[in-house]
């Protein structure tokens, strides 16, 4: 097994407006008690996808139920997304309903390292930039963006934007360094020889 390598993400997109969306809006408290985040993408955001709809989630007006939108694997966002506690699960349930990178102005740091721990990329873009792929995303649902870490590029339709992620981030995801389970799996017999020589693995 090799440590997966996040270089390229395509896909339709998924905008949501706001700024300072933060972790308890993701992902309720009452929902951090699972031992596993298994499942955990079946409540994103559910407080207000409920609330949308009176309680009733089949008629949700939220952004995650939009029809148009299903399938997405980019989200859009605007400021400081990803605020408020350090709840890993926030990025988790994002992961796990199927999004593969996050677009934004801004992001709460702590929120940004989580995601990153998990291979999901947050790059930013500018205000303006954000409005207009917003805008094209609300108008062409199923238009595909293209995202290329290496080159530092956001790629939707005839918009061409610089993506900004710091270089030790963008590093990691392009080489699998972020994915230390893989890493260490992918060279199992030198853990195993390392472990042998350790008197508190191998035993005294």
């Amino acid at each position: 097994m090799e440590a997966e390598r996040v270089v390229r993400i395509e896909g339709t997109v998924l905008p949501m407006r706001g700024e300072d969306i933060d972790t308890d809006r993701i992902m309720p408290a009452r929902f951090l008690r699972a031992v596993t985040f298994e499942g955990l993408e079946q409540h994103l955001f559910e407080d207000e996808r409920a609330g949308s709809a009176g309680g009733d989630r089949a008629q949700s007006q939220h952004p995650f139920d939009n029809p148009q939108y299903a399938g997405a694997t980019i989200l859009l966002v605007n400021r400081n997304f990803g605020c408020g506690s350090s709840r890993e699960h926030a990025p988790q349930a994002l992961r796990r309903s199927g999004i593969r990178a996050v677009v934004g102005e801004s992001f709460s740091e702590i929120f940004f390292g989580n995601a990153l721990m998990i291979g999901l990329p947050c790059v930013t873009v500018s205000p303006n930039e954000m409005l207009t792929l917003m805008a094209r995303a609300e108008a062409q649902p199923a238009s595909v963006m293209r995202i290329d870490l290496p080159a530092g590029t956001c790629e939707f339709e005839d918009v061409r934007c610089a993506i900004g992620l710091p270089a030790n981030a963008r590093d990691a995801l392009v080489t699998g360094a972020w994915d230390t389970t893989g890493l260490l799996l992918a060279r199992y017999d030198e853990v195993n020889a390392v472990a042998a020589k350790l008197p508190y693995v191998a035993g005294f």
